[in-house]
């Protein structure tokens, strides 16, 4: 299915990622495939087994601790959790490659960057596996986002190196105090939306935030009440044009929240730590009643502000005059990569299809409020309320074969702020954005 398999950008993961772990992965790139030539770690030796798993997440380092130790309470397996964090996750990775000490788990991370791990052999593939009863654990939505076609553009073999128990899609968080919005009697559309807002914003500071490096996902969304998953997909493959109606209305909607003066200080964040310094806004300081951001962003408010629990979360509303309900993008969330060549492969696997069960994929809902993909959990209305909005919208989600180009990507981060600023009309980003595909 998988032609462009790069994900897009995450708060915690892509959107922090410089572009110097970019230009790291592909320099290694040589170097991991030799490494994948070798033999490994050997077999399975006498005594307790010992798995090492190495975690990109805190936000579900509490959860995944917590499982850890059931398991080996459970198994007599001791299970070694190692949470580097986001930034040095990547560059730990890259290390144990190249030294041939990868660990028997590893989190699964943006595809453009773990794609020299799976060429060089580092990742099992699940394809087989999945295909049983364990693929029934999973929305078949997100098994479709996880797997590499023949002739997908990053050259992994055809098939799934990947196990999640997270899904991502995108939305809102709303404070019902700060903004006035009843969690019983939600915005009808985008203009009641706005409405709302604006009466809850005070001395034209504004109550609504959003980071520029998730406007190409907001503006996604928005799209998506004009045009079909297909239509957006052709966009972005350069075979429809930018400049649309669809997309001029969707950023017309960026304009309209600048001009009812919703968005906080007239100005959207930017810079490496925009998306964090927006969840801080929102969660800690309260300076804002409502955000837009990823599912993940529940479970860093838990980190962050363990006692703020007075929001909630709900999909875009649809717009007055839209042709289609509107759908969030998404992606497959956290999860984890089975080393082939570690000295217990069948236990690491066994290990991670026991997270993924609906028992510890809840576990990871309740401790670290993380979206389930199991389908049992999504559908039977148990999530808590900041995350029942996000998990509304995993059935229609949109589930594309490819994502904008990064030229593009960076074009619609830097217009529109441009075009909240009023420096450039809707026109002129879409021209921006379309000149940006060409050269793509």
């Amino acid at each position: 299915m998988r032609r462009n398999s790069i994900t897009n950008p995450t708060p915690r993961s892509i959107g922090r990622r410089s572009v110097a772990l970019a230009l790291g992965a592909l320099t290694v790139a040589t170097s991991l495939m030799l490494q994948g030539c070798s033999t490994g770690n050997g077999s399975s030796s006498s005594g307790q087994i010992e798995l090492t798993f190495l975690n990109q997440s805190r936000g579900q380092e509490a959860a995944l601790n917590q499982l850890a130790q059931q398991y080996t309470k459970e198994t007599g397996i001791k299970i070694t959790v190692d949470s580097p964090g986001p930034t040095d996750y990547l560059p730990k990775l890259q290390a144990k490659a190249q030294s041939n000490s990868m660990p028997d788990i590893y989190s699964s991370f943006n595809a453009t960057d773990m794609a020299p791990f799976y060429k060089a052999g580092w990742a099992m593939n699940l394809a087989p596996e999945l295909q049983g009863d364990w693929g029934k654990n999973f929305t078949p939505a997100v098994i479709k986002m996880s797997t590499f076609a023949n002739g997908n553009n990053l050259g992994v073999p055809a098939g799934i190196y990947t196990a999640h128990w997270e899904t991502q899609t995108y939305g809102l968080l709303v404070d019902p105090k700060a903004t006035g919005i009843d969690p019983n009697a939600l915005p009808k559309t985008s203009e009641e939306l706005v409405t709302k807002l604006a009466s809850a914003s005070k001395d034209g500071h504004g109550t609504f935030s959003v980071a520029a490096s998730l406007t190409p996902q907001l503006i996604q969304g928005f799209a998506s009440n004009w045009l079909t998953d297909q239509e957006i997909s052709a966009t972005f493959d350069g075979k429809t044009s930018w400049k649309s109606d669809g997309w001029r209305k969707a950023f017309q909607l960026l304009v309209d929240l600048k001009k009812a003066g919703v968005i906080a200080n007239g100005a959207l964040p930017g810079g490496q730590n925009d998306n964090p310094t927006v969840e801080t806004s929102f969660f800690s300081k309260h300076d804002v009643g409502a955000v837009f951001d990823a599912s993940p962003g529940v479970s860093v408010g838990l980190r962050t502000a363990p006692d703020y629990n007075s929001y909630f979360s709900l999909g875009l509303p649809p717009a007055a005059d839209g042709k289609l309900a509107p759908r969030s993008p998404g992606i497959p969330g956290k999860g984890a990569v089975v080393n082939p060549k570690g000295k217990h492969p069948k236990e690491a696997l066994d290990f991670v299809k026991w997270l993924t069960a609906p028992q510890q994929q809840k576990v990871f809902a309740e401790v670290g409020r993380i979206m389930p993909t199991n389908p049992a959990l999504l559908a039977n209305g148990g999530l808590p309320p900041q995350l029942a909005g996000f998990g509304a919208g995993v059935k229609d989600m949109q589930v594309l074969p490819n994502t904008p180009t990064s030229n593009v990507n960076t074009t619609i981060v830097r217009d529109a702020q441009s075009l909240v600023l009023g420096e450039l009309t809707v026109d002129q980003v879409l021209d921006d954005i379309q000149t940006a595909q060409n050269k793509g």
